[in-house]
């Protein structure tokens, strides 16, 4: 597939193309959002759901179709940049092949096993108190998550099993190919080619990503699962490794949240899916070794890291670019 450009476009230039392509997706999704809403719930839905969603009829539906058309159109962004380079979808995103269905499979299963050590990390992340001289942005900081954590707590309420399938849809599958093609897909990627270095690129990725989501008292753990799915996607060269790894998280807490509100742990009243208390301290060790050990065995399976390109001096990419077979 042959693209505009003739000639390889340098790493920074890629992420500013990707920032004008996400924010024409985000229009557009927007747009396509609005137009669905005022034609099945009336022009002024959108408003009033924004304002008051608790109080306003459909007001979830209203907010699921918003939230889902402007993160699929994020995603839709990124999406497009094979072709502003050049190169095919699969080339740009996941040029190496899956070595097994089982890479998938186990990056889901590593989240699953983090979740109590990671728990440790949110119960510390949102006990954080900022310097004195911080405290307006830690208290303004502190009502922004707030309003938000009431909002996400209106939005997973799963009377049915069909909203129960809308959220997963919404929160899990749509932030999971979108996130991921923009945030490894994109950024990363150009980030590893630009400073020459996996480690920086990952982590500077992650940051980005973590810091994205504006909730400072949950970056911590944020950044951490940045990390996870970064090295995924470079150990595996396939971007469906970190895809899968990312809507396990989320397709999991919602599930959770699904089933505590049916009454499916009855038996344990003391059981509270939004506290950010930490587990056990020997289930959290427990949690950390057997990840550790997860995260090496993948590192094996998947072999040598994809081969590096990195940036000359005239922007263009040097060295070998194709992942080992």
């Amino acid at each position: 597939m042959k693209g505009f450009p003739a000639r390889p476009m340098h790493p920074l230039l890629q992420i500013l193309a990707l920032v004008g392509l996400a924010f024409a997706g985000l229009c557009l999704g927007s747009f396509g959002a609005l137009a669905l809403v005022s034609a099945l719930f009336g022009t002024a839905s959108l408003g009033q759901a924004g304002a008051d969603p608790g109080g306003t009829p459909h007001g979830w539906a209203v907010l699921m179709l918003t939230q889902g058309f402007m993160l699929a159109g994020l995603g839709a962004g990124a999406a497009v940049m094979p072709r502003v380079v050049g190169q095919s979808w699969a080339d740009y995103f996941a040029p190496r092949r899956l070595g097994s269905v089982g890479w998938p499979l186990a990056a889901g299963a590593l989240i699953l096993v983090l979740i109590p050590i990671m728990s440790v990390l949110v119960a510390w992340n949102a006990d954080v108190h900022f310097p004195a001289f911080l405290h307006g942005f830690e208290v303004w900081a502190r009502d922004s998550e707030n309003r938000a954590g009431a909002l996400t707590k209106f939005l997973t309420q799963f009377g049915t099993v069909g909203r129960l399938v809308v959220g997963v849809v919404v929160i899990a599958v749509v932030p999971a190919v979108a996130e991921e093609l923009v945030f490894r897909g994109v950024i990363q990627q150009n980030l590893v080619r630009w400073f020459g270095s996996r480690h920086a690129g990952v982590w500077v990725a992650a940051a980005i990503f973590s810091a994205i989501h504006f909730q400072f008292f949950g970056f911590v753990p944020r950044f951490v699962l940045g990390l996870i799915l970064g090295y995924l996607y470079e150990w595996s060269g396939n971007i469906l490794v970190p895809m899968a790894a990312h809507f396990t998280n989320n397709a999991f807490q919602l599930v959770l949240l699904y089933l505590v509100q049916r009454g499916a742990f009855g038996w344990n009243t003391a059981f509270d899916p939004d506290s950010t208390a930490a587990l056990p301290w020997p289930l959290a060790l427990a949690s950390a070794v057997l990840a550790g050990g997860l995260l090496w065995g993948l590192r094996q399976r998947m072999g040598p890291p994809r081969q590096m390109r990195t940036v000359s001096r005239q922007g263009v990419a040097a060295g070998p670019g194709q992942p080992r077979p």
